[in-house]
């Protein structure tokens, strides 16, 4: 009978344990909205699971939720408020001069969360969590959260797949026909652009080995002093990447195992919430329809240079159809009468309203996935990262229409919003690509809290980890294979060519040797 109270043991501890749920750290660095909103939206759904999440991030809850536990960072605001500053003359440079700023911004979001006092405050407790999620945007030390704490790392991509994350768990990105997330191309490139994408991808692969990997991995040993592994090594342990992705609005390509799609968590794919009165009057009473016009959370409609802004004004002004600004300021002195500012719109439900029509936007990821799931064509001004590629896909698919910001002026603007709003290829296109994304077995939110369970359950999943990842640059490409076949295969022609020289020559010299003749004696 010794068997009864270990068997009572083992049923309680079953029953806690699915009675209890998880915990789980999850690192929002980036002071940007539409980052947070992806990471939020993963932290509700698995605190509605019922895990606790404790949320570092510098965007508090409001009204906190059960389960969900903030550590707020408010110092990380005034550092990407000096970046966001700069984005405007950013947004006139090439891309491989981008590249460093964003690193470079990386860098110090990176550093500014560790030096939050309720981020040392976290660090000095000792405690673990069952799993680490980081968002993954250029800040790789932040991944030691997740030995600290003695968790799996599961890493977030808000951009989807990208040269810094699938170097995690090895997935392959083929430079012929996956085109760079910073680019303006599409998965079927000329000659020219697949030599511009291979060179980029060389240049970035240089560039995070030499530079911005090796800056991340000292600030990795000053505030995980105590953590084993060394941090190439950390960062190849991730167990899981969640994508901010979904193949309906990208291009097919090959994943790991443990990088899983989940694109549109934050997406309301329930009934839309109401509007308030005078945001809803004012798009009901529009004879011709209503177009929204926002440029995302880091840029300001009011920072525009005063050109730039008096020739989109120009532009909104000539228009039939009503438009809903997101404008910093109540009000401004050339206001048209036919646009309603506000310093914030509730973007998914406007979009979500029949009477709205197109959809002027910067080209960020997330507003590029509520216009589709809304079935809403778009003219895109893109500013900065994968706004260009967001944008280029728009016009590849025949969604959207981009208009470059060092040419904007207001017949460039107009042509383009008169286009897209009486072609009637690009809402059919739209509404097409909307069936596509809707048209998923269960919603991105409910694939993301399963993945994040199964590899908590399966202690980090080590089964989904492809062999590539024990492998060096030169092993992973082949190179010493390849060095060794053409040594030996030039070594075998240098060869042959060496013994039919010898051949030829003996030959040669035989031939020309006079014949010797015996002299007859008569």
């Amino acid at each position: 009978m010794r068997w009864l109270p270990n068997s009572w043991l083992f049923l309680l501890a079953t029953f806690l344990g699915q009675t209890w749920g998880y915990s789980y750290l999850l690192v929002s660095h980036t002071a940007s909205k539409s980052h947070h909103a992806v990471g939020f939206a993963l932290a509700k759904g698995l605190a509605n699971a019922g895990h606790e999440v404790t949320l570092i991030s510098p965007f508090p809850q409001k009204k906190p939720a059960k389960n969900l536990i903030d550590i707020d960072t408010p110092n990380v605001i005034t550092v990407m408020g000096v970046h966001k500053a700069r984005i405007l003359e950013n947004a006139k440079k090439p891309v491989i001069l981008r590249y460093p700023t964003m690193s470079a911004m990386g860098l110090d979001l990176t550093e500014a969360l560790f030096k939050a006092p309720a981020v040392q405050e976290l660090l000095a407790q000792n405690r673990t969590f069952d799993g680490v999620i980081c968002e993954t945007f250029m800040n790789d030390a932040h991944y030691g959260f997740a030995e600290h704490f003695g968790a799996p790392l599961i890493t977030l991509s808000t951009l989807g797949a990208t040269g810094w994350t699938s170097d995690l768990v090895g997935t392959p990105s083929p430079a012929s026909y996956v085109p760079h997330n910073l680019l303006r191309f599409g998965d079927h490139m000329n000659f020219w652009e697949r030599g511009q994408n291979l060179g980029f991808q060389i240049y970035e692969f240089i560039y995070q080995n030499l530079i911005n990997l090796p800056r991340h991995e000292v600030l990795y040993r000053k505030y995980f002093p105590n953590n084993k592994q060394d941090f190439y090594e950390m960062r190849k342990s991730t167990s899981l990447v969640l994508l901010n992705n979904h193949v309906s609005l990208s291009n097919p390509r090959p994943y790991s195992p443990n990088m899983i799609e989940v694109g549109g968590m934050h997406v309301n794919r329930k009934a839309p919430k109401p509007l308030p009165k005078n945001i809803r009057e004012f798009i009901e009473g529009a004879e011709h329809g209503v177009i929204y016009f926002s440029l995302g959370s880091n840029l300001n409609s009011k920072d525009l240079p005063k050109k730039k802004r008096k020739a989109i004004v120009e532009t909104l002004r000539g228009l039939k159809y009503r438009v809903l600004w997101k404008y910093e300021e109540e009000s401004f002195e050339d206001k048209p009468e036919n646009v309603f500012v506000s310093k914030w719109f509730p973007q998914d439900d406007i979009l979500a309203h029949e009477k709205v029509i197109a959809f002027i936007t910067h080209g960020g990821l997330l507003s590029t996935m509520e216009s589709i799931y809304h079935g809403k064509p778009v003219v895109g001004i893109p500013f900065f990262g994968d706004q260009f590629m967001n944008m280029a896909r728009a016009e590849q698919s025949g969604y959207g229409i981009t208009v470059k910001y060092a040419q904007l002026n207001a017949p460039l603007f107009r042509s383009a919003i008169d286009r897209i709003t009486s072609d009637p290829s690009y809402r059919e296109r739209v509404k097409v690509m909307s069936n596509q994304f809707r048209d998923q077995k269960e919603t991105p939110l409910e694939r993301a809290v399963y993945w994040v369970e199964h590899v908590t359950r399966q202690k980090g999943a080590k089964y989904l980890r492809s062999a590539c990842q024990d492998l060096n640059f030169i092993q992973y490409n082949n190179l010493d294979v390849l060095a060794a076949f053409f040594s030996v295969f030039g070594l075998s022609l240098i060869f042959a060519f060496l013994t039919i020289r010898f051949v030829v020559i003996k030959v040669k010299n035989s031939l020309s040797k006079p014949k010797s003749s015996k002299e007859k004696n008569n």
